[in-house]
């Protein structure tokens, strides 16, 4: 089973999710349903098929959040430290092509926000720069354009 890398945060995430759909929406859900079945005939009880629908997508989100927190490995940037680009790093780098300079957070697959600045672990750009120091140059196929980046600095926050 392989394990899935995850930031303090993103794992306090998902495991707050996980406890709302089982204390607060999964009970909501049965109750619906309750209510539902008291209306009468099931085969054209709208309400109650779409509390049904409900109840699956529930049951099914909090199967995978409970796989995905089994396989979690918290790893905490803050902790980290080196002269290269790891999970968990901060990285600073400009575009070789319009001088614009971005900075990304690496985080785990299920915490990627590019307008917070926080990319994939498996995203192409994240992988380009894994392994990566100060200095080097990567490049990275985009939708529009294969774009050129150097990496300008490396923190673990």
């Amino acid at each position: 089973m392989q394990k899935i890398p995850m930031t303090p945060e993103g794992y306090k995430k998902l495991e707050s999710e996980l406890e709302h759909l089982m204390k607060v929406e999964r009970p909501k859900n049965v109750k619906d349903i309750a209510e539902a079945r008291a209306h009468g005939d099931l085969s054209e009880n709208a309400e109650y098929h779409a509390a049904k629908e409900r109840q699956g997508f529930i049951g099914a989100r909090i199967s995978e959040l409970q796989v995905k927190l089994s396989r979690a490995e918290v790893i905490d940037p803050s902790s980290l430290s080196g002269e290269k680009v790891v999970f968990g790093a901060t990285v600073g780098i400009l575009d070789l092509e319009t001088d614009e300079e971005k900075t990304y957070q690496i985080v785990g697959p299920d915490e990627g926000d590019v307008k917070n600045s926080r990319i994939s672990v498996t995203s192409p750009m994240a992988r380009a720069l894994i392994g990566k120091s100060v200095g080097d140059e990567v490049r990275v196929q985009t939708p529009v354009r294969t774009a050129e980046y150097e990496i300008l600095s490396i923190r673990f926050e």
